[in-house]
């Protein structure tokens, strides 16, 4: 049976348009989240925060798939924000690839808790798991598991570091068997 939008009560289309909108407001909030049982740092900075910061390792998902010589600009914005310019070079097709968005705080702006959109109303969770005192190492993960860098200052990172870095993530959860360390 078929029925025309049309033939159904105005009460009953508002109620099912009502919560169609509630499922995609919690669905999209949802995107801008944290994993369960991971914090983002506290006493963070934005100031310090901004600047370059050079993809040492990730997760592959598709937005990045193949792409070297990632970088992330962050500048700050007139509206509180921040502006998110991502950089990086997709050797297949010899060309450099560019995004651009914008990030707001989550909890406030000395939690590091972002949300990030690079598509409209559309947001993910940026959350700063670890980050060291002179701002030079971080440790970054998105709303899931499923996303994870480990960023620096400078395009190589020590070993040692790399490797703590590496263990931190491990002992949060995230499957760093799967981290793809990127070329410079």
């Amino acid at each position: 049976m078929t029925v025309l939008i049309g033939s159904v009560p105005k009460g009953m289309a508002m109620l099912v348009f009502g919560t169609v909108a509630l499922c995609l407001v919690t669905l999209l909030a949802g995107c801008a989240g944290i994993p369960h049982g991971v914090e983002a740092v506290k006493g963070f900075d934005a100031n310090r925060y901004l600047g370059t910061w050079y993809e040492i390792a990730r997760l592959d998902h598709p937005f990045e798939r193949g792409l070297s010589k990632v970088r992330a600009e962050y500048t700050l914005r007139g509206d509180g924000g921040i502006n998110v310019t991502n950089i990086g070079f997709d050797p297949r097709k010899n060309v450099w690839k560019k995004a651009t968005g914008k990030a707001y705080f989550v909890e406030g702006p000395n939690v590091g808790r972002l949300k990030v959109s690079f598509f409209g109303p559309f947001y993910g969770g940026y959350n700063i798991l670890e980050l060291d005192g002179d701002y030079s190492r971080a440790l970054v993960c998105g709303p899931s598991r499923k996303y994870l860098w480990i960023l620096a200052r400078k395009p190589e990172m020590e070993e040692n570091i790399k490797a703590d870095l590496v263990e931190k993530a491990r002992s949060l959860g995230f499957d760093t068997s799967k981290l793809i360390f990127v070329e410079h």
